[in-house]
């Protein structure tokens, strides 16, 4: 297991995406309301990149940039095609004011 530092928590407000690496792995970082979920960082459709496309704050709903697929957030379920499989999702927790998620 391993614990990636995103930020600072008054970094990342609600409504607002951050993008982090760990070797291969790239993880989305989001503030939906106040609630921190992580998300892996690749459609699942055709690798690309999820995260740095659009999301509902709202819903809870990240769009790939490439094709237009949707995930939620929460979950990492595939919602629309093109894409059907999930992509991963990871725990997030605030420690002394540092957002970590981690990663297995």
């Amino acid at each position: 297991m391993a614990e990636l530092d995103v930020c600072p928590v008054d970094e990342l407000p609600p409504g607002s995406v951050k993008i982090v690496r760990a070797g291969e792995i790239s993880v989305g970082v989001y503030n939906l309301g106040g609630e921190l979920y992580a998300l892996e960082d690749r459609c699942s459709h055709d690798d690309g990149p999820l995260a740095e496309g659009d999301f509902d704050p709202d819903t809870g709903v990240a769009v790939c940039p490439r094709h237009g697929a949707h995930f939620d957030i929460r979950t990492g379920k595939a919602l629309t095609l093109p894409a059907y499989i999930p992509v991963d999702t990871f725990p997030v927790r605030v420690d002394d004011g540092m957002v970590k998620v981690e990663i297995t």
